[in-house]
């Protein structure tokens, strides 16, 4: 007797995956912009870890999005440089798209609130001190944490537009 297959087996679609697997992809425009987007939001989370975080309420965010998409986007690497989103049964080209897009959110709100940090302290004797509401703690930055504040809120920047791009190219690789 032939055995049958299992009808359970063979009702689920193959992953649908453009990219290629294993190092093919650092050979693609898309590799290419996640190995930026790793590589400058490691440098956003060091700069802004290497400051006192003088202004916590604004910089928790920043801290937070530059180390999880870090992590986010080291795993998503990995899961192809590995050659793993092939065994997992999903659509890449939606799942490129979607967390690009998460992503472009959380840095573009990241990046506005370093750069607020940066943009509301008024320099008196070579100190930036942030100006404040009636009744709220005075907090003082010297220059060179001023300097990595506007460096941290520049780099945000660029790497909301790597995030934008990514999203734009998978955007279309999802529409095809």
């Amino acid at each position: 007797m032939a055995d049958t297959p299992n009808p359970a087996a063979t009702s689920f679609p193959a992953p649908t995956v453009s990219l290629p697997l294993g190092v093919g992809i650092l050979r693609t425009y898309s590799g290419a912009l996640i190995c930026l987007e790793i590589v400058f939001g490691a440098l956003v989370w060091i700069l802004i870890a290497s400051t006192n975080v003088s202004v916590p309420l604004l910089q928790g965010w920043p801290m937070f999005v530059s180390l999880t998409m870090f992590i986010c986007s080291s795993t998503y690497l990995a899961l192809f440089l590995l050659g793993l989103a092939d065994r997992i049964n999903t659509d890449w080209n939606f799942v490129d798209m979607f967390y690009h897009f998460v992503a472009l959110l959380c840095y573009f709100g990241a990046f506005l609130l370093e750069a607020t940090v940066s943009s509301a302290g008024a320099y008196i004797n070579g100190t930036a001190c942030m100006r404040r509401p009636r009744g709220n703690i005075i907090t003082f930055l010297d220059y060179r944490e001023y300097n990595i504040n506007v460096a941290a809120a520049i780099f945000a920047f660029i790497v909301t537009i790597f995030y934008g791009c990514s999203m734009f190219m998978g955007f279309k690789r999802w529409r095809k």
